[in-house]
C-alpha cells in the first residue's frame, strides 16, 4: 500500500508538472507581453518546488551585473548584484546550477536578499538561464523549500526546465521586439523617402512653373497654387518689398486660380496702410519681422492680433530672404483642407518652396534689371548723339536771338530775347537730364531759394506752356519762405508731373493744382521738409501700370511716350534725399514729393 501511494503521489507531481510546462507553452504561443509571461513561470516555479518566492535575474553584459526587479510593500524594488558575488552571480559565472541547503553556512551567499523586514533565506536552489546558442541570459533563483529543508535532484531537474522555458521566451521576445523595431524603422525610412520624393516631385513642378513665369505676377500665382496643393490650403499670399520702398503684397485663391488679387503701397514713409485684409498683412508682416514661421490654428495663440479675418481659420506664413540674409518679405498659406492646423511637414515644405521661390525672385529680378539697363544703354547712346546734333542749332538761334536787341524798340525786344534765352536754358537743362539718366551719373546743385518767386515763376512758364488748352493751372502757396534745392532739376521734375496730368485730362481738360507746404520739424534745430504736390482732376492711373509707375520705360501707352518722365522725377528726388509718392483714384490723382531740408538755416 506504501508503495502505491509512493506511485500516486509521484504521478500526482509529474501531473503537476506537466500541466505547468502547458500551460506556459500555451502562454508563450498566445502573449507578447514579456514580464507577464516570466511572472506565470515564477509563479508554476513557486508552486511547484513548494518555495517561498523566486526570482528571475536578467545579465547585463555591458555592466557585467545580474539585474532584477522585485515588489517591497507598494514600491518595485531593483536589485544589483555582480556576476561571481552571491549564490546567483556564482550562478551566472560558472553556468552550473547551485543547491545550497543552510544558506548561512555557505560562504557563497550574501545577505541582500534578507535585508527586508522579517525574512531569512534557509536553503537556496538556482539554475542558469541559457539560450538556445548556449549563451547565460540570466539565472533563477529560488529560495526556501516549504516541505522540507532543502531542495532535491528532482527539484533542480525542474528548476532547469523552467529556466529553460524562460530562456526561450526572452530569446522570443527580444527578437520579436528586435523585428517590430526593425519594421518600425523601415517605416519611418519609407515614409521619408516617400516625403523626399513628394519634395523632389514639387520642386520639379515648381522650377518648371517659375521657368515658364513670364512676369512677376505669373512666377508668384505659379509658387502659391503649387504650395496650396502640397500642403492641402484654400488659399495663399506673398509680400514683397519693392526697390523704391515700398511693399507689395498678391494674394491667391483656389476658388480663382487663374487671378491673383494685388495690392500695392507706395509713397511717404509712415502713410497708412488701406484696412482690408488686415489680418493678411498682420501674419506676414510678423513672419518677415520675426525671421521665423508663424501660425494661426483654432486654440492656438500667436500673441498677435491677426484674427480679425474670420474668413481666415488656419494660416502658416514663413519669411523670405535675399541672398545676404536682409528680409524680402514673407509667403503664407490659408485654410487647410477640413478645418485642420498646418502641421510640421508643412512647416519644413514651405521652408523649401521659399528658399526656391527667393532664388526665382533673385533670377527674375536680375533679368528683368538686365534687360532694363541694356535699354537704358541704346536709348542713352541715342540721345547722346541727339544732344550733341543740337548744339549747332542751338548756337545759331542764340546769335539771331541776341541780335534782336539792336533793332527798333530795343527795350522791348531786349525783353522778349530774355525770355526766348531762359527757355532756351530749359531746353538744355531739360537735355542734360536726360543725359545724365543715360550715363548714371548724379550731379546736384542745391541752393537757397525764396520759394514765393521760384513757384510764381514757375506757374508763369507752366501757363504759357499750356496755351489755348482747357487745363487750369492754380497755384497754392501755403509755405512762402525759403529752401535749398537745385532749381533747375526741381523745375524739370515738375515740369514732367505736370505735364503729364495735363495728357491725363485730356481734350476734356480740367485742373492741374500746384502746391507748396511745409512739414512740421521734429526739432528746434531742424527745418520742416518741403512738400511739393501736383493734382489733377483726371481720370486716375491704370491699374496695369500703377504699381511700376516710377520704373523705366513704363507707359500707358500714350502717342510719342518714352516712359521715361516719372523715371527722372523719381532720380531727381532721391538725389535730394527725398521721396515721391502717389495717390490715385477714379477722380484724380496727386504726386507727392518731400525735399528734406536739415540746415535751419536754408
Amino acid at each position: 500500500m506504501a508503495r502505491i501511494a509512493e506511485l500516486e503521489s509521484a504521478l500526482a507531481r509529474e501531473e503537476r508538472i506537466s500541466a505547468a510546462l502547458r500551460d506556459v507553452g500555451v502562454a508563450m504561443g498566445t502573449t507578447l507581453d514579456l514580464d507577464q509571461l516570466l511572472e506565470l513561470i515564477l509563479q508554476k516555479i513557486t508552486d511547484l518546488l513548494q518555495a517561498d518566492r523566486a526570482t528571475l535575474y536578467l545579465l547585463d553584459e555591458a555592466r557585467g551585473e545580474l539585474v532584477s526587479r522585485i515588489a517591497v510593500g507598494d514600491a518595485i524594488r531593483s536589485v544589483r548584484m555582480r556576476v561571481g558575488e552571491g549564490i546567483a552571480g556564482m550562478v551566472a559565472r560558472t553556468g552550473r546550477t547551485i543547491r545550497v541547503r543552510d544558506a548561512y553556512q555557505d560562504k557563497r551567499f550574501t545577505r541582500d536578499s534578507d535585508e527586508l523586514p522579517g525574512y531569512r533565506t534557509q536553503s537556496i536552489l538556482a539554475a542558469p538561464m541559457k539560450n538556445h546558442l548556449g549563451r547565460i541570459i540570466g539565472v533563477v533563483h529560488v529560495l526556501n523549500k516549504k516541505s522540507r529543508r532543502d531542495f532535491t535532484a528532482n527539484d533542480e531537474a525542474l528548476l532547469n526546465a523552467f529556466a529553460t522555458e524562460a530562456a526561450v521566451s526572452i530569446d522570443n521576445s527580444r527578437l520579436f521586439l528586435s523585428v517590430v523595431q526593425k519594421n518600425m524603422q523601415l517605416l519611418e525610412t519609407k515614409e521619408k523617402l516617400e516625403q523626399s520624393v513628394r519634395h523632389l516631385r514639387l520642386l520639379f513642378e515648381l522650377e518648371s512653373t517659375m521657368g515658364r513665369a513670364a512676369s512677376q505676377d505669373e512666377l508668384i500665382r505659379g509658387v502659391l497654387q503649387e504650395s496650396a496643393q502640397a500642403c492641402e490650403a484654400a488659399g495663399g499670399a506673398v509680400l514683397l518689398t519693392e526697390e523704391e520702398g515700398g511693399f507689395e503684397l498678391a494674394l491667391w485663391d483656389i476658388k480663382k486660380p487663374g487671378e491673383l488679387g494685388a495690392e500695392t503701397w507706395r509713397g511717404l514713409p509712415g502713410a497708412s496702410l488701406p484696412p482690408s485684409g488686415a489680418s493678411v498683412r498682420g501674419l506676414l508682416t510678423s513672419a518677415m519681422q520675426r525671421r521665423e514661421p508663424v501660425q494661426i490654428a483654432p486654440g492656438y495663440d500667436a500673441g498677435l492680433a491677426l484674427t480679425s479675418d474670420p474668413r481666415m481659420r488656419t494660416a502658416l506664413s514663413v519669411p523670405l530672404e535675399w541672398e545676404d540674409g536682409a528680409p524680402m518679405g514673407a509667403m503664407a498659406l490659408f485654410n487647410k483642407t477640413e478645418g485642420r492646423p498646418f502641421a510640421h511637414e508643412d512647416v519644413e515644405l514651405l521652408r523649401i518652396i521659399a528658399a526656391n521661390f527667393c532664388t526665382a525672385i533673385n533670377l527674375f529680378r536680375a533679368r528683368v534689371k538686365r534687360v532694363r539697363e541694356e535699354r537704358l544703354s541704346t536709348i542713352g547712346s541715342l540721345l547722346s548723339s541727339v544732344v550733341h546734333d543740337l548744339k549747332g542749332p542751338m548756337a545759331v538761334i542764340s546769335g539771331y536771338v541776341q541780335m534782336m536787341s539792336d533793332v527798333e524798340d530795343p527795350a522791348r525786344r531786349k525783353e522778349y530775347a530774355g525770355l526766348i534765352l531762359k527757355q532756351f536754358e530749359s531746353i538744355a537743362a531739360m537735355q542734360r537730364e536726360v543725359l545724365e539718366f543715360a550715363r548714371g551719373e548724379k550731379r546736384l546743385l542745391a541752393r537757397r531759394i525764396y520759394l514765393a518767386k521760384f513757384f510764381e515763376d514757375l506757374a508763369t512758364e507752366l501757363r504759357a506752356d499750356l496755351g489755348t488748352s482747357k487745363v487750369e493751372l492754380v497755384l497754392d502757396l501755403a509755405d512762402r519762405t525759403t529752401a535749398r534745392f537745385d532749381q533747375n532739376k526741381i523745375t524739370r521734375a515738375v515740369h514732367n508731373l505736370v505735364r503729364n496730368a495735363v495728357e491725363a485730362m485730356g481734350a476734356k481738360g480740367g485742373r492741374v493744382t500746384l502746391r507748396v507746404a511745409r512739414r512740421a520739424p521734429v526739432s528746434a534745430a531742424k527745418k520742416g521738409d518741403l512738400i511739393v504736390e501736383v493734382s489733377d482732376t483726371g481720370p486716375g492711373i491704370p491699374k496695369q501700370i500703377e504699381g511700376r509707375l516710377f520704373e523705366s520705360f513704363v507707359t500707358a501707352g500714350k502717342k510719342g511716350g518714352t516712359g521715361l518722365g516719372l523715371a527722372i522725377v523719381k532720380k531727381i528726388v532721391n538725389e535730394h534725399g527725398g521721396w515721391v509718392g502717389v495717390q490715385s483714384a477714379p477722380s484724380g490723382t496727386t504726386f507727392t514729393i518731400v525735399l528734406p531740408q536739415d540746415d535751419a538755416k536754408s
